[in-house]
Formats: structure tokens, sequence, C-alpha cells
């Protein structure tokens, strides 16, 4: 009699179900970090700071003109956002409606939910613009520290602003890519969330001075790199600002998961 060979039970596989979102998330970051957008902004922030903190440090040598290394690191962070918040939009605007005409038939038939979509593009995102701006801002504030002596100028002070400033940012990359998932048009997303942003900070800035704008939030910069600041009003913006994103990245991930791409 012939022995009967039976073939190994087959092993199961359990499906990773994270494993679509890292993949939008790795492949947007990819793309992100290649576009020209992206390099133009870090190009021009960082030949801005370098040039004006060279300048000053001339300035310093020869003329013995002294700015405070805090008032000089609030000016540039100030630039910075001011300077970075268009192109931010373009950068986060275009995320998800340029993808329109491609997006059915190359993405979501794969496997890949709607809500994994978005959350891979909306993470990718804040990786890429709050990461570039910590290593910039790192840069800068290095060589503040090193060119220009200021003895009042705190560590931790610096921290909490560059914290400040990057939930000030957190909220235009959320705002920006909750849009470009509710907007068909890359160009109307980037009108829609210009609108948006200096309306309401304009906005702001009329109310009561114990109510948070950015404006007022940039003014106060310089006390905070010195170290001049409020705990529980610093940890009520983090706060204020991560839910405000998170409230903000909800309607737009459920706007995106009920509406035809």
């Amino acid at each position: 009699m012939e022995a009967i060979i039976t073939p190994p039970p087959a092993k199961s596989f359990k499906p990773v179900r994270l494993l679509p979102y890292w993949a939008v998330l790795h492949m947007d970051l990819h793309q992100t970090l290649k576009s020209w957008i992206y390099r133009v902004w870090v190009l021009l922030s960082l030949s801005a700071a370098v040039g004006y903190l060279l300048y000053r440090f001339g300035a310093y040598r020869e003329a013995g003109l002294v700015q405070p290394a805090s008032e000089m690191m609030s000016d540039l962070l100030r630039w910075i956002v001011l300077g970075s918040v268009t192109l931010i939009i373009v950068l986060t605007a275009g995320c998800i409606s340029a993808e329109r005409g491609t997006l059915a038939d190359s993405v979501l038939c794969r496997g890949i939910s709607r809500h994994q979509y978005f959350l891979g593009k909306w993470h990718s995102r804040l990786v890429a613009v709050l990461g570039t701006f910590f290593a910039m801002a790192t840069v800068v504030l290095l060589g503040c520290f090193f060119l220009l002596h200021d003895q009042y100028m705190s560590v931790m002070g610096s921290l909490v602003a560059l914290l400040t400033v990057a939930a000030m940012l957190m909220i235009v990359v959320t705002c920006g890519v909750t849009i470009s998932a509710i907007s068909n048009s890359t160009l109307l997303s980037v009108a829609a969330l210009w609108l948006v942003l200096y309306g309401s900070g304009f906005v702001l800035s009329l109310l009561p001075g114990h109510i948070w704008s950015p404006d007022r939030a940039l003014k106060t910069l310089p006390n905070i790199l010195r170290g001049e600041y409020d705990w529980g009003t610093v940890v009520k913006l983090w706060w204020g600002a991560g839910l405000l994103s998170l409230c903000i990245a909800a309607v737009g991930m459920i706007q995106f998961s009920r509406r035809d791409i």
C-alpha cells in the first residue's frame, strides 16, 4: 500500500490592518519631500533666516549694534510663519483634490479605506511640515545662541516658543488637508483656505485681549524666549490647538468618506 502523504497545513496570515495607512503615509511623504513647492519653501526660509542672522552678527561686530537674541529669534519665527503660510497652503490644499481623477481606480480599489487614506495624507503632511519647521528653527536657534550671546534667552523658553508656533502650523496643515478632501478643485481649495485662515486671524485680532489669536501669540514670542510665560496658558494653547485640529480632521474625514470621488 502506498503511503498517503498529507500536505502540511497552510499557515494563516493575519492581515495587517495598518499596512494601507503606512503605505499611503510613506508614499505621500516621499512625494512631498520631492515636490518643488516644498523645496522652494525650505530654500527661501533658510536663505532669509541665515541672511538675516549674518547681517545682525556683522552689525554687532562692526558697528556695535546690539539686538537681543530673543527679539531677533522672535522676528525670525514670525517671518517664517507669515512667509510660509501661503506655501504651506499650496502644499496641503492639493494633497487629495489633485488626485480626484485617478483616486478611485488607483488607490481606493486596492483595499485602502477612505479613513486610512485621509489619515495617511494628513499625518504625512504634518510630519513633513512640522519636522521641517523644527529642523530649520533648531538651526536658527543654535545660530542665535552661538553668534549673539544673550544671557536672558532661555533654552526651555525657546522650546516652548517652537511648540507654540508648531501648534499654529498644525492647524494650518489640518485645515489644508480637510478642505482638499472636501473640494474637487485644487485652485478652489487654495483660495478657500487662504480666505478662511487670514479672515479668521483678522477677526480674532479684533476680539478682546484675553481671547487667543495668532497675532497676539506671535507678539508674545520675545517674552516666551526669555522664559517669561505662564505654563497654564501655554498648556491651554496646546490642548486647544490639538483639539481644534482633531475636530477639523474629523469633519474632513467624515465628509470625504461620504462623498463621491
